[in-house]
């Protein structure tokens, strides 16, 4: 396969990992040794990495990529964010789980319809998974990814629904906007599926 037409993002490669070529790698997907399972990985730049050893570490994964054998070899590669095309993703998930990069570019729309912006980007900062949309004539918000604030997710239609008030997009019923405190992290966070963060 060649570079990605439709990329995901999987992993991002961190630092060396002693001195034979191994590497520290951040993955994206639920299971982080199913990074593996996906064939070649690829950068920005369209070239090709190939897992020959991959090992549980922490947090990450330690991985040796084919033709990589020594550390500055390994050094070269830090922060390299490496993808796979969506056609390699499965679509078998729940209901309420998506991939990222699905959602990146969907319309968003209030609880009449009415188109507010776009979804620009999707952040995880540790307390789940965060919408970043950008409104018409507003810089972008930050909108908590969780069924009270976007009860309705249609990728097939190209829009999210969000309920303005769950939001944060106006103000409470005591007039005072709501502040960023207000939120609650733990409230249902949705998705992602397995793999495909954009970070």
């Amino acid at each position: 396969m060649s570079k990605p037409q439709n990329p995901v993002q999987m992993a991002v490669i961190g630092a060396a990992h002693g001195i034979k070529g191994e590497l520290r790698v951040k993955t994206f997907t639920g299971e982080p040794m199913a990074l593996a399972d996906y064939g070649p990985l690829y950068a920005r730049d369209g070239r090709a990495f190939q897992i020959i050893d991959i090992r549980p570490a922490n947090t990450v994964v330690v991985v040796r990529f084919k033709g990589i054998a020594d550390r500055n070899a390994a050094e070269a590669l830090a922060g390299t964010e490496l993808f796979v095309d969506r056609s390699m993703l499965p679509d078998d998930g729940e209901e309420d789980e998506f991939y990222h990069a699905d959602l990146v570019g969907l319309e968003v729309r209030d609880d009449t319809g009415a188109a507010l912006g776009k979804v620009v980007a999707v952040h995880n900062f540790g307390g789940g998974d965060i919408l970043d949309v950008t409104l018409a004539g507003r810089k972008g918000v930050l909108i908590p990814f969780t069924q009270a604030a976007v009860p309705q997710v249609s990728i097939a239609d190209g829009f999210v629904r969000v309920d303005p008030a769950a939001a944060g997009l106006v103000d409470d019923e005591d007039g005072e906007a709501l502040r960023d405190e207000d939120f609650d992290p733990t409230g249902r966070p949705r998705g992602p599926r397995d793999a495909g963060g954009n970070r």
